[in-house]
């Protein structure tokens, strides 16, 4: 018995390629298209009506950036996955995306056959990036087990480095305090501290990044 139908809205604003995105969507039989929107600003009114399951993002739209919307979403907490398309070259646009919130990015070029395969890896809780975007953002950052350059995580203590494992690994704060016999309180202020050496502003930063570095460790 299949489960309930899952509800995409997209945000693009050239009308044909939206045309597109939404035959692809609709031809699947466990999804469908709930919206469209060609901004930001009636995209945060849409999502706020409609509460999709997943947003399919244009980077470039109307008068705005794709990106503020993920950054709109974050200080409002809300937790409705993103996928970016983008004309953009992977390299310097989809990092800032994973990092602002975004949970996947694919070139709108590819988009015809990746898509709902991308859409179907985050549903199922998963990033979804190219493996040369995956290398290439754990190369820029230093991050690689391959690079032999110091990174920020070196400076990590031992217990801050298990802080950080499990938080890529999407264990809670009260989870992370019960597997190392630690208070919630003294996760938190070891999670300020990795913050603070690896250089991230927001919480949110870390947890997404601590995650595609765990992914690439396996």
């Amino acid at each position: 018995m299949m489960g309930r139908t899952k509800r995409i809205m997209i945000v693009e604003d050239h009308p044909i390629f939206r045309m597109g995105l939404k035959d692809l969507v609709n031809l699947e039989p466990d999804m469908s298209v709930c919206g469209e929107a060609e901004d930001v600003s009636s995209a945060i009114k849409l999502a706020q009506q409609e509460l999709p399951d997943l947003i399919v993002l244009d980077l470039a739209l109307k008068n705005s950036s794709g990106i503020d919307l993920i950054h709109q979403f974050r200080f409002e907490r809300v937790r409705i996955p993103i996928l970016v398309l983008s004309m953009h070259g992977e390299e310097f646009y989809a990092h800032r995306c994973l990092l602002a919130g975004a949970s996947g990015y694919i070139k709108k070029q590819e988009a015809s056959l990746s898509v709902i395969k991308a859409i179907r890896n985050i549903l199922s809780g998963k990033l979804h990036v190219s493996e040369k975007l995956m290398t290439h953002i754990l190369t820029q950052l230093r991050f690689s087990k391959d690079t032999p350059q110091e990174s920020p995580i070196d400076h990590l203590t031992d217990r801050e480095m298990q802080v950080f494992r499990l938080i890529g690994q999407g264990m809670l704060p009260s989870d992370i305090a019960n597997r190392l016999n630690l208070s919630v309180k003294t996760v938190g202020s070891h999670k300020e501290r990795i913050k603070e050496k690896m250089g991230f502003k927001h919480g949110g930063e870390l947890v997404r990044f601590a995650v595609l570095w765990t992914e690439n460790m396996r």
